[in-house]
């Protein structure tokens, strides 16, 4: 046993842990109004930094998190950090269709630009968008329906042909 519970515990521990931290974090979303891409766009546009400031707070909070999960159950995370035990551009351990770090990375860049570009349309991040459905927000429900049913459909229709595609030019 590394860390101060076991592995087993831990398989149970973790995700009830975590469950509670995406409410609480759920409702503090809610009531702030949180908005990853709306926080870089007041800040482009107006300079102002309120939402900017709870984007980075997550991203800390989460690495925090990642670190005390670490030191409650080390077994339960092998390549920790595996950004450092891989290496830095190296896929995540477990990360789907056994791609290289590249295909990750451009998978990624797209993915990533498909999000800013939809949550500018939309007027706010995925987060905020479920935030909005919890409050009524008919055209956000459709947002989180068409996101879950679209992310299947990648994975089952496209995901193959986009596997082919990048092994055929060497990634």
């Amino acid at each position: 046993m590394a860390g101060w519970i076991s592995k087993e515990l831990a398989v149970i521990l973790v995700p009830v842990i975590t469950l509670i931290a995406g409410c609480i974090i759920g409702y503090l979303a809610q009531r702030t109004g949180f908005c990853a891409i709306g926080g870089f766009r007041d800040y482009i546009l107006f300079k102002h930094t309120r939402l900017l400031k709870g984007f980075f707070a997550i991203v800390v909070s989460a690495f925090v998190a990642y670190l005390v999960f670490h030191a409650i159950t080390a077994g339960a995370f092998e390549h920790f950090p595996w950004a450092l035990t891989s290496g830095l551009l190296s896929p995540v351990p477990g990360a789907p269709a056994d791609m290289s770090s590249a295909a990750y990375l451009i998978l990624a860049l797209i993915g990533g630009a498909g999000i800013g570009v939809i949550g500018v349309y939309l007027g706010g991040c995925p987060l905020r968008q479920f935030v909005m459905t919890t409050e009524g927000n008919m055209k956000s429900l459709w947002f989180v329906i068409g996101m879950a049913v679209g992310s299947v459909l990648f994975y089952i229709i496209t995901m193959g042909f986009v596997k082919g595609l990048l092994k055929v030019i060497g990634l």
